[in-house]
């Protein structure tokens, strides 16, 4: 309506002319609601509850003497109760545009103050703390203006002497020291690093070079294979055949060997035991006949001296009887020549050798001086022990030939 105002959310409604006060003031505030505004007689204005901004650049000496130009920044708003309302309507309500000013004054008056009992040091580790000062010391003039203050810092400290930067060398130095020493040992670890890494990537490199030479070589080896596979399959089936082949001759060898064995050695090895046996048997035949000879000839002269001796002493004593035995003696080289080419001719098998043919032809020998020992103990008995002398060999070695004959035949 036209009579009808609705100030905003941040604006308080200050109506004059109206009857109705509140906290003994000449008008009446409205905040949050419309009011009905009666024309001529009564006005409304609107107070901007809003926040602000103040600015402040103040030069400020310090404790020490020392000028600083301080920067600050403070915000503040009217307060929301009707007093504040009030006491800032009085004063700001034609002026609101100028009231940052204002107040900026009043916060640039109580920050000299409170920067000229501190020292430097005081004012720049402890900018809270001037800040809590600056609005605690302004408190009782903001409250009378109405104004709230939410906030007040410190932006900038400048210093045209060069307190500040001196004071911050030795600390501005450790640090620029501490900062070479980190950065050279960022560095350093950098390059440990580096070095590292470029160890690593050449032992990667390295491995990777050596798998790939041993996946290549046994590519290659792969390949060899298998372009070999032909001729090495070849080959072993040519070794095979050669093994075969080997085998076949060594069992033709072995069949030649045998067949030789078989078919010549042996029947030489016969012919030759055969030859050698032959040979052995004329060797035995001659020898048997040369000791047969010579055995008969010795045994013919002892037989001949013997008749001699036999005869000698017959035509001494007159013995018929030994006389008729001589001519026995006298004809037994003709009977042992008689049985010698008897033997000679005849096919006979001599099992002793040469004792054999001598055994034989001792026998032979015997029988004839069996019958002449016979015939001189029938002629001369008396006289038989002096015959006996000589004689007596002739049996003893009779019968020496008999015993020799009995084990040759058996």
């Amino acid at each position: 309506m036209f009579f009808w105002h609705v100030p905003a959310p941040n604006e308080a409604m200050l109506i004059s002319g109206s009857k109705g006060q509140t906290l003994d003031t000449q008008f009446r505030i409205v905040t949050g609601h419309g009011s009905f505004v009666l024309p001529v007689k009564q006005k409304a204005r609107m107070l901007s509850l809003a926040l602000r901004e103040a600015e402040i650049t103040e030069d400020c000496v310090t404790q020490q003497g020392i000028r600083l130009n301080v920067r600050a920044v403070a915000v503040f708003k009217v307060g929301d109760d009707a007093v504040s309302i009030a006491n800032a309507a009085r004063r700001f309500l034609t002026e609101q545009e100028q009231m940052e000013e204002l107040v900026g004054r009043i916060f640039a008056g109580h920050l000299r103050s409170i920067v000229g009992g501190l020292t430097v040091e005081q004012i720049i580790r402890e900018r809270n703390r001037v800040s809590q000062e600056v609005i605690a010391g302004s408190h009782g003039e903001m409250e009378k203006l109405g104004i709230v203050v939410d906030a007040l810092q410190i932006q900038e400290i400048d210093d045209a002497t060069g307190y500040i930067k001196n004071l911050a060398a030795p600390h501005a130095a450790a640090v620029a020291s501490q900062a070479r020493i980190a950065e050279a040992k960022a560095d350093q670890e950098a390059s440990q690093r580096e070095q590292q890494a470029a160890a690593l990537k050449a032992e990667y490199e390295r491995d990777t070079a050596i798998k790939r030479a041993g996946f290549l070589a046994e590519t290659e080896q792969y390949n060899a294979r298998a372009a070999q596979a032909g001729p090495l399959a070849q080959a072993r089936a040519s070794h095979e055949v050669i093994e075969e082949q080997t085998a076949l001759a060594e069992r033709q060898a072995a069949l030649a060997a045998q067949r030789l064995e078989a078919e010549v050695r042996r029947p030489a090895d016969a012919e030759a035991y055969r030859q050698r046996t032959l040979a052995e048997a004329a060797r035995d035949r001659v020898k048997f006949e040369a000791d047969g000879g010579a055995y008969t000839e010795r045994a013919l002269a002892q037989a001949q001296a013997d008749a001699n001796s036999v005869r000698a002493a017959s035509l001494r004593d007159g013995n018929q009887e030994l006389i008729a035995a001589n001519r026995i003696v006298e004809n037994l080289p003709a009977l042992a020549d008689a049985a010698a080419r008897g033997m000679s001719g005849a096919d006979l098998t001599v099992l002793n050798g040469t004792n054999g043919v001598n055994e034989m032809a001792a026998g032979v020998v015997s029988q004839g001086l069996a019958i002449l020992h016979s015939l001189q103990r029938g002629a001369n008995p008396v006289k038989q022990p002096a015959v006996h002398g000589k004689a007596d060999s002739v049996p003893r070695i009779s019968e020496t030939n008999q015993s020799s004959n009995q084990s040759a035949n058996q």
